[in-house]
């Protein structure tokens, strides 16, 4: 009886946390979206393939947390925690809720860097375009779509690997920001409870 009133209030938690990840995401993918087509169409190209970058490597660095929670070992942290060390608690509460969290860093962050950084790119595109008076662009359009393409797809590869060899390093580091944000700030991710 327990074990399915479990699963019941599991259930529930998962359902509330889709509706809240999916509005969450709308809202965010339009304010990045909105911030970034104002940025970039005032820059010059240069300073535009910058901040292009800047976005395909925050979606890498969410990537590498994603991963490393749901490759961590709680073990560690736990005889971290007995030994007072503050940020272990966080760790703890980060791979105890890494679906959510590698749903958050993975799908939610990464998606819309990589929607965001589409829409940069058509940026570049269009101003390039106008600067150089290209006739036809079509061939431009491929050649930037494929590098936006290949560093992202390539610099998570790079970044899975850095995530599975580093995960516990990764994780305090993480527990340290958020320990920091609590601290100061007074901002907790996650409830007391850990389930």
């Amino acid at each position: 009886m327990r074990r399915k009133s479990d699963d019941a209030i599991s259930h529930k938690q998962t359902k509330k946390w889709v509706i809240v990840i999916s509005v969450w995401t709308f809202v965010m993918a339009i304010f990045f979206s909105l911030i970034t087509e104002k940025l970039m169409k005032n820059l010059d190209v240069f300073f535009a393939f910058i901040i292009l970058i800047i976005i395909i490597l925050l979606g890498i660095l969410f990537d590498i947390i994603g991963i490393a929670v749901t490759a961590s070992d709680e073990k560690p942290f736990h005889s971290m925690a007995a030994n007072k060390v503050e940020e272990a608690k966080h760790a703890i509460k980060l791979i105890k809720n890494a679906g959510q969290v590698s749903n958050f860093c993975n799908d939610v962050i990464g998606d819309i860097s990589g929607i965001v950084s589409g829409s940069a790119g058509t940026i570049i595109i269009y101003n390039l375009i106008n600067k150089y008076n290209i006739k036809n662009g079509t061939i431009l359009s491929i050649i930037i779509t494929a590098l936006i393409a290949s560093f992202t797809v390539g610099g998570k590869a790079v970044g899975k690997e850095i995530a599975i060899n580093n995960s516990e390093k990764i994780i305090f580091k993480m527990a340290k920001v958020l320990n920091f944000l609590e601290n100061n700030f007074k901002i907790k991710l996650f409830k007391n409870q850990t389930k």
